[in-house]
Formats: structure tokens, C-alpha cells, sequence
């Protein structure tokens, strides 16, 4: 995912209102309009090829690495939709093309989620309880998220979003764990 070097405005950032898009591994851009007509399917396909043989150069020169990173999220409020989580780079921060992202089903309490082949080095990981699965992150008429929201490190959201560095978190081969914690701050 590509993203601009400015912050989007408004706290926390492009997370506003923000639709949601998964953006793949080849280069794909799935949105809730392509997961229902499956465009990007076709798309995927057509670079499958060409990735593959990129891997292929990679592993043959010992260059390709890539790591999971298992993101606990704690404290979700309930059953109800998805949690998502993504896992961005300063430019991507807060806004809505990261890199890296995934969602699991919520559960009450706390849900694992984790992001396949992100390649070390350091990230803020964002991540919110999509309650009613329309893959926004709501707000209310003050502009207070209506849903759960967390940062790695749990980041303090003091006055709005927190800081990049305040979240960011170094991600090493093959396996790196971390915790956030999901905050409603609006009552419920």
C-alpha cells in the first residue's frame, strides 16, 4: 500500500470514516466493491506469475525474508463483526493504505489476529473492533470513534491520535508478538 508523507487530517487521521481496502500481496487492491464483483481476482491472476518468479529469484539469492507478525488485541467488547488490524509505515500511519493488513472474527475478551509475510523492520500497528462489519471506522457527531481502537504499545491517545513513535515496534523473522489493548471511548 502506498500512502502519501502527510498525516490525513482529523483524529485518528484517515482512519475517518475511511473505507476499507485490503491491499495484497500483488499488488491488488481489494474494496468492498471488488470482493462483490471480483474484478480483482481477474487482476490477482494476471500477476500471480510475475510474482512468483520474483520469489523465485529471491529464495535462489537468499535475499527474501519475511516475518508473521501475532497481534494479541485485548479487551473487545463482544462477538459482534471483526477486529482489523493494520500494520503501517510512517507515511501509512493512521490513514488507510498500510501495508500490511487482517481481521478475525471478535470475541469477548481478547482475539489473536495475525499478518503474514510483513518484512522486518518497524511499524505502528493500528487496529479497530468493526462492531457492525461495514468496514468504517464510525464516529459520532463530535468525531469520537463509536467503535474500539488501539496502537501498538498502546500508544496514548491523549487529545487525539498518538504519535508514530509512540506505537512503533520493531518486527524481526520469524515471529513477533505483541499486545494492544482496544479502547471505547465512547459510552456504549
Amino acid at each position: 500500500m502506498v500512502g502519501a508523507a502527510a498525516r490525513p487530517p482529523g483524529p485518528p487521521g484517515g482512519m475517518a470514516g475511511a473505507r476499507l481496502s485490503v491491499h495484497l500481496q500483488n499488488g491488488c487492491t481489494m474494496t468492498p466493491r471488488l470482493f462483490r464483483n471480483a474484478r480483482c481476482a481477474i487482476v490477482g491472476r494476471a500477476t500471480v506469475g510475475g510474482s512468483l518468479a520474483a520469489l523465485a529469484v529471491l529464495l535462489a539469492t537468499g535475499q527474501a525474508t519475511a516475518a508473521d507478525l501475532a497481534i494479541t488485541v485485548a479487551n473487545v467488547a463482544n462477538a459482534q463483526g471483526k477486529v482489523l488490524v493494520a500494520v503501517c509505515t510512517p507515511e501509512t500511519f493512521l490513514g488507510p493504505n498500510c501495508p500490511h493488513t487482517a481481521a478475525e472474527p471478535a470475541r469477548p475478551g481478547s482475539v489473536t489476529v495475525v499478518v503474514h509475510k510483513v518484512p522486518p523492520g518497524t511499524y505502528a500497528v493500528q487496529a479497530f473492533h468493526d462492531e457492525n462489519q461495514n468496514l468504517e471506522f464510525d464516529r459520532n457527531f463530535l468525531g469520537l470513534p463509536k467503535e474500539g481502537v488501539g496502537f501498538s504499545n498502546d500508544a496514548p491517545m491523549r487529545f487525539g491520535p498518538p504519535r508514530y513513535d509512540a506505537a512503533a515496534l520493531a518486527v524481526a523473522e520469524p515471529v513477533t508478538r505483541t499486545t494492544l489493548t482496544l479502547r471505547y471511548l465512547v459510552e456504549r
